[in-house]
């Protein structure tokens, strides 16, 4: 059975045995395609662990900094230049992984922006 037979198949709601094992092939192909690709760490991921680690256990505290405070405590601990954009991707990904955790700050003259402090 093709991808199109399958296809037409399921828009014209003819299902048949055939059709279901060929499905549940096809799922369980993506869904182990999937995994492999969600264990593989990217190099990008990586290279920037050393720098999540360093926010997440030296830089953030309890008080909440925000993006333009982490890239310059990042650029004196690391003696390299980090953007505020970079330093915020890196903040975005350590809360996605639950390692830290966003709130609104006001900052005077600028309004409201993101602060980060570690979960507790």
């Amino acid at each position: 059975m093709t991808n199109r037979d399958f296809y037409v198949n399921v828009v014209n709601a003819n299902l048949s045995d055939e059709m279901t094992q060929f499905a549940e092939a096809a799922i369980a192909k993506l869904d182990a395609t999937n995994e492999k690709r969600r264990e593989a760490a990217s190099k990008k991921a990586a290279e920037n662990r050393p720098y999540i680690d360093a926010i997440v256990g030296e830089i953030l505290g309890d008080q909440p900094l925000t993006a333009t405070d982490v890239a310059a405590a990042l650029t004196e601990k690391f003696e390299t230049a980090f953007s505020v954009q970079k330093a915020s991707s890196l903040l975005r990904t350590a809360a996605a992984e639950g390692l830290i955790e966003a709130q609104d700050v006001k900052i005077p003259k600028k309004g409201k922006q993101k602060g980060y402090t570690v979960v507790a």
